[in-house]
């Protein structure tokens, strides 16, 4: 049994896949309907494609051309496997360098500079990590992209153009910090499409759209908690966070303390900071 879970479409579709298939069960053909990435997180299983046979545990990656058939198989694996996937339209797989024909549907070990992404990607999922998961869903293919191509692309510096739409960018995220926003969306604000908008962004401001976005969220939390006698969740929400339990989390991993404790901190109660200062003695 195959659960497809969709967690975000756009350009680059992320799907998490979760497959409880045995050893008992028989294998089928199926054909890739896009260039697609996929990230073993947990599990293994076989991977056949092009007369070549992968074997993938933990931390490997299946990478599937459109169109090319493949075949998985559990022979010599037990049940189940995870795989965080990232589908790439033509136009994403373009800007990433899969225009060159070189790609083909294969099977890759567990490398150390795709497992680091790659598990950085579940926290994404997660949302246990200040890194968007649309952001997450370019950076993993483009890196890649690069271990295949076995070098780095080479890095274009921002002319003038780009580097006003960024700060126009910057500035446009910090006034609708309180609204929910996906990286497509700033893309369109910004006129760019959304790999060169993040590109762009993150070379001009020094961070991602989706991480500045946050921070300016924590930001306003924290004038509001301040200076605001409304009950934490009220500020939560209306900064712009979805649920409670990701801004607490979210904010105490800035702070060092919970929204409670920043918040009776800012009304005199020093000795909170100070047991954090003396920590550092």
């Amino acid at each position: 049994m195959l659960i497809r879970t969709e967690l975000k479409k756009g350009p680059v579709s992320i799907i998490d896949y979760r497959c409880t298939a045995g050893p008992t069960e028989k294998p089928f053909t199926e054909v890739h309907q896009s260039c697609s990435v996929s990230y073993v997180r947990q599990g293994s299983f076989g991977y056949r494609t092009r007369g070549k046979v992968f074997e993938l545990v933990t931390g490997s990656v299946l990478v599937g051309k459109a169109g090319e058939e493949f075949t998985c198989t559990h022979d010599y694996h037990g049940c189940g496997d995870e795989c965080l996937a990232f589908h790439l339209d033509p136009e994403a797989a373009d800007a990433i360098g899969w225009r060159t024909g070189n790609w083909q549907s294969t099977g890759l070990p567990p490398l150390p500079e795709l497992m680091v992404i790659g598990e950085l990607a579940q926290t994404a999922a997660d949302g246990t990590s200040n890194v968007g998961i649309d952001e997450i869903g370019w950076l993993f293919p483009l890196r890649l992209a690069q271990v295949l191509s076995g070098r780095l692309q080479d890095p274009q510096k921002a002319g003038s153009r780009d580097r006003r739409r960024a700060v126009e960018a910057a500035l446009w995220l910090e006034t609708h910090a309180h609204e929910e926003i996906d990286l497509e969306g700033a893309a369109r604000q910004a006129d760019m499409s959304s790999f060169h908008f993040l590109r762009v962004f993150a070379k001009v401001i020094g961070v991602t759209p989706h991480q500045y976005l946050v921070r300016s969220r924590l930001r306003h939390a924290s004038r509001l908690l301040a200076a605001d006698e409304r009950p934490i969740t009220d500020i939560a929400f209306d900064v712009g966070f979805a649920d409670l339990s990701n801004f607490v989390r979210t904010f105490h991993r800035a702070a060092g303390v919970s929204p409670r404790a920043f918040r009776k901190a800012a009304k005199g109660e020093r000795k909170i900071f100070q047991d954090r200062l003396a920590l550092l003695s």
